[in-house]
């Protein structure tokens, strides 16, 4: 009996330390993946800082921005210490508001990226300055994309920004806009109107890149379905898409009629399906697809990591 349950303890340890094994190599390849996220972002960006926005004299957005301001007019001081410096107050706020997963992967973030800034340099032959600025957002957009797209950022406004929403209640749109437009106004009165729009292109370039690698086609699509068949519908989206379906009350403008209006949440590629399904059971069905800023909720949504 004794050696039965001697037995019986080793089987459970032996299981459980399969356990904390395979959990402790889940995280350490969750950790290896965000830090190889980062760190090929970050190479991305400083390839754009040093091999085009410092030579062609363009400034950017957020933090670097201001950095590249400064520099311009005191070339001596170092981008990436600069970057450092000015990233220290921002984390010992962040350490107060921001969470603390995202915290440290930001420190990382930023300290990776200052020191790709220092060492990282492509040299890029272009003479067009509006190339160079399309090409600067291309780079900077996928590199701030793969950023994003870890559990953390490279520092600089995305702490601030996260800061502003948590304590005053400041969209992060509104607060990253803010200081681009005044980095914009700053680039057309102390440098040349050309600068400043040279740094719009960019700008704008990067954002759209930056949504592409960010989204990409899993950006979730509101869909708003009309129909006479609408049980058959729903059945067919709660069964073969395999989606969540809400039933809104609704009446017809024309004829007053009660109807049943169906509202759900899908991905871009599930989008086709949804529209199969519905030239299969009503033709004459209505269809309304919205795009959604956020989704927040059980598997269709992504929850901010913050």
């Amino acid at each position: 009996m004794i050696q039965k349950q001697e037995i019986g303890r080793a089987y459970a340890f032996r299981r459980l330390s399969g356990i904390f094994r395979h959990v402790a190599m889940a995280k350490l390849l969750e950790i290896c993946s965000n830090l190889m996220l980062i760190t090929v972002g970050s190479i991305l960006c400083a390839a754009t800082v040093n091999g085009i926005l410092i030579p062609f004299g363009f400034q950017s957005g957020g933090f670097v921005g201001v950095v590249l301001i400064v520099h311009h007019f005191f070339s001596g001081l170092n981008v990436a210490g600069l970057y450092f410096l000015l990233n220290i107050p921002v984390f010992l706020l962040g350490w107060r508001y921001v969470g603390k997963r995202f915290f440290l992967y930001s420190c990382a973030g930023m300290v990776i990226f200052s020191a790709a800034v220092r060492w990282i340099y492509f040299p890029i032959p272009m003479q067009e300055k509006m190339l160079a600025a399309i090409l600067a957002g291309i780079i900077s957009g996928a590199g701030s994309g793969l950023i994003l797209r870890s559990l953390g950022s490279a520092g600089g406004m995305d702490i601030l920004s996260i800061i502003l929403l948590k304590r005053y209640s400041v969209r992060l749109g509104s607060s990253v806009l803010t200081l681009n437009i005044v980095i914009l106004g700053f680039c057309a009165y102390f440098f040349s109107v050309d600068s400043a729009l040279y740094t719009l292109g960019f700008l704008y370039v990067s954002t759209k890149v930056l949504n592409i690698v960010v989204y990409g086609f899993s950006q979730r699509k509101a869909v708003y379905i009309v129909s006479s068949k609408w049980q058959r519908i729903q059945e067919e989206i709660l069964n073969t898409i395999q989606r969540g379906v809400t039933i809104l009350e609704a009446r017809g403008g024309f004829t007053g009629q009660e109807i049943k209006m169906l509202f759900s949440v899908v991905t871009f590629q599930e989008l086709p399906r949804i529209k199969k399904i519905l030239y299969a059971i009503d033709p004459q069905a209505f269809l309304v697809v919205n795009d959604t800023l956020e989704v927040m909720g059980n598997r269709i949504g992504n929850q901010p990591h913050w």
